[in-house]
């Protein structure tokens, strides 16, 4: 495993900068080198996904606070992101601006998290609200696209406005020319009041069906959706690009990882966005996890 690449001292002057020059962050995202296209450097996108704390969902394998370290959560972001073949990140603010202050994100693909108002193990849950980037400042922060999140629960009011909100957001993000990245669920809330997602190939094909046909264009949509038995199924629903969602940390990493590795097969799959099994492996060791997801691609 590589060493610490966040030490103490650079924890500092992140919050030196806040306090002192906050103006920074702008100037920063404004000068940084940005890539060139969505294509990927294997040809296929690979980002790392890191938008899950400000949905205060923070737990990774059987640690409950594992993403709740930030000085340990951009270390291990900075790491993935060294490795050839990772294109970018999808985060909220907070984590994007401690990455532009690190120097991390010059040549990446940046995709700004936009829709956290559904905060994990809450009764709102479903009525995922925008409290993260919208389109424009998605666009004057230079960064490629805009992702948000869509449950659909057939029996919660609160799935409509989502979707309207969702319908804005890919329209505005249309727009600007900006990539507009949909993980729509079918969801349920069960006795125990958790918010489950439905992993069948039906309940995807579902979900995936609806998500493309919000806003007045797709032309810029793409698709980001788990991988589940009967994939072809669930990727013979839609032309749009899909970018396959990494999931939850698997205690058997092989398995998944061969799971991973046949869809990609798709010509319809262009990338794969994943986060805490890249962050947080069974084995710790976040090069080895990332390097291996690669070679896939």
């Amino acid at each position: 495993m590589n060493e610490r690449q966040v030490t103490p001292e650079r924890i500092r002057s992140i919050i030196e900068a806040r306090v002192s020059a906050p103006e920074r962050i702008a100037v920063a995202a404004t000068a940084r080198t940005r890539p060139s296209s969505l294509a990927g450097s294997t040809g296929r996108l690979m980002l790392v996904a890191a938008d899950h704390p400000a949905r205060g969902a923070l737990r990774a394998g059987d640690d409950p606070l594992a993403m709740g370290d930030r000085a340990d959560l951009l270390d291990r972001i900075v790491r993935a992101l060294a490795r050839p073949g990772v294109d970018g990140v999808l985060g909220t603010a907070d984590i994007l601006d401690d990455l532009l202050l690190l120097g991390a994100l010059e040549g990446k693909v940046v995709i700004g998290s936009m829709n956290r108002g559904g905060l994990a193990g809450t009764v709102f849950e479903i009525d995922d609200r925008f409290t993260g980037f919208d389109p424009a400042g998605i666009a004057d922060s230079g960064y490629q696209g805009g992702k948000m999140l869509l449950r659909i629960d057939p029996e919660d009011h609160a799935t409509v406005a989502t979707m309207q909100a969702c319908a804005g957001a890919v329209a505005g993000l249309a727009e600007r020319g900006l990539m507009a990245m949909v993980e729509p669920f079918i969801s349920h809330r069960g006795q125990d009041g958790r918010v489950r997602n439905d992993l069948t190939a039906e309940a995807v094909v579902r979900s995936a069906t609806v998500a493309a046909g919000l806003a007045p264009t797709s032309a810029h949509t793409w698709l980001k959706l788990p991988v589940v038995d009967d994939m072809d199924t669930v990727l013979a629903a839609s032309t749009l690009p899909v970018l396959l969602l990494g999931g939850e940390v698997s205690p058997d990493q092989e398995a998944q990882f061969a799971l991973w590795s046949k869809a990609l097969s798709n010509p319809v799959v262009r990338g794969m966005v994943v986060g805490r099994s890249l962050l947080f492996p069974p084995d710790g060791d976040v090069e080895a996890a990332v390097d291996a997801t690669v070679e896939m691609m």
